[in-house]
């Protein structure tokens, strides 16, 4: 039975880079972020219905995000009607994932894991963190936001102390010599508690 590890943390904490080492040591990685994408381009699964609800979505065949978030700002119904089309064809996706795979540990990177309750379906967690002047200093690097966007966008997220007190491990991402240690002993963890089940 392979063992189900969500992983998530806020914007610039680096979980990206740590779902990257975790597959590196040999667990299978699923993320939320990349089903999404693979859902909304061309002939993806979410394609229909959402060209079904929202016509004005749909640029060459696929979902375009900008052309949602314009409709979501002017209706604020949409969004939930969005979420209601994408969140099973992501559920379906995440559990095809699962059902294929062989490894022992499955990693899945999911942003919002506690904020949609998809913590109780996962057998542990880890949030990954960092200093809010590092997390701030990522962001601004990326060269893609304004500052103003960046708080916008925290101020929306679960705060990092309460995803911390949440998670079963936290991986502090100072360093990427650091994070690779702990994403090691997450992993020996696991595997002993699993010895002992």
């Amino acid at each position: 039975m392979t063992f189900r590890l969500g992983l998530t943390g806020s914007i610039g904490m680096g979980k990206s880079t740590t779902a990257q080492m975790f597959a590196e040591a040999g667990c299978a990685v699923w993320d939320a972020d990349a089903a999404v994408h693979r859902l909304y381009a061309k002939d993806g699964a979410a394609v229909a219905p959402i060209a079904e609800a929202f016509p004005d979505a749909i640029r060459n065949g696929m979902v375009c995000r900008d052309a949602l978030k314009a409709i979501i700002q002017g209706n604020p119904e949409a969004l939930r009607r969005i979420e209601a089309i994408v969140h099973p064809l992501v559920a379906q996706d995440r559990a095809e994932f699962l059902e294929s795979r062989l490894e022992a540990i499955a990693v899945l990177d999911i942003p919002l894991l506690f904020e949609t309750g998809l913590d109780r379906e996962v057998d542990a967690s880890v949030t990954v963190t960092t200093s809010p002047a590092q997390q701030k200093a990522r962001v601004m690097a990326r060269g893609t936001m304004t500052e103003a966007q960046f708080d916008a966008i925290r101020a929306k997220q679960m705060p990092d102390a309460e995803k911390r007190a949440r998670a079963d491990y936290v991986i502090e991402t100072d360093t990427l010599e650091h994070a690779r240690e702990q994403v090691q002993a997450v992993i020996e963890d696991i595997e002993r508690r699993g010895q002992h089940a």
